[in-house]
């Protein structure tokens, strides 16, 4: 399917090492990039001026507010939200979004059959299978990597999922609302590649507890919230 209906979604904080890169890649497919970051982040935004990108300046803080902000501001048919950091292999977009031309959304996972990582702790492992099986037990989620973020979807599916969190907590809060409003997805295995800065965002014990109070809270949470 033709590219240039899909937007990436790449939100971006202290990614100056890193970006330029991602982006000279992405050279080779021909479709939309906005970059979504803070305004204070003048080194990212500096590194990444010549590019034939659109930026958005972020007004809240927090990975999810990035993500909502720039789901709010995209009008192409698809959009994917894609790391600034390398991690996310681009080769798949083009099947990703043949795949879903049947679903609402396509989640990639690392824990498929010729799926991997090359970023993966024993301890963030351990913690996605925790928090996958806790998806699939108490709320019937049929993915098998929740806490991975390569996700590739119809538009109007992200707007009306109406995604409210503003920090990582988002990464739950997507797939089980996709599931509470009957959507179509299913998962699909990529390899997730090594950073090219090295730099992990994510603190795995101060974010894990928030993610798991996050999903207790949906789990006696009305469905309709």
């Amino acid at each position: 399917m033709d590219l240039k209906n899909l937007t990436l979604l790449i939100p971006a904080k202290f990614e100056a090492d890193s970006l330029p890169s991602v982006l000279n890649e992405l050279k080779n497919y021909e479709l939309n990039i906005l970059i979504v970051l803070e305004d204070s982040d003048q080194d990212t935004i500096n590194s990444i001026k010549n590019y034939n990108v659109k930026i958005l300046k972020q007004k809240k803080l927090g990975y999810g507010a990035a993500l909502i902000e720039g789901i709010d501001a995209i009008n192409t048919e698809y959009l994917c939200i894609f790391n600034a950091d390398g991690s996310f292999e681009p080769k798949h977009l083009r099947l990703m979004i043949d795949i879903c031309k049947n679903f609402d959304f396509i989640f990639a996972t690392r824990y498929k059959k010729n799926a991997g990582s090359d970023d993966d702790t024993f301890l963030t492992r351990i913690g996605n299978f925790f928090f996958t099986l806790f998806g699939r037990i108490f709320f019937s989620l049929k993915i098998s990597d929740i806490l991975y973020t390569y996700v590739l979807g119809k538009t109007s599916a992200f707007k009306e999922v109406n995604l409210k969190s503003e920090n990582f907590n988002i990464c739950v809060e997507l797939p089980i609302k996709a599931q509470r409003k009957n959507m179509a997805y299913t998962d699909f295995a990529s390899k997730e590649r090594s950073r090219i800065a090295g730099f992990k965002k994510v603190n795995e014990f101060r974010d894990g507890f928030k993610i798991l109070f996050y999903m207790l809270a949906l789990l006696f949470s009305r469905k309709d919230k």
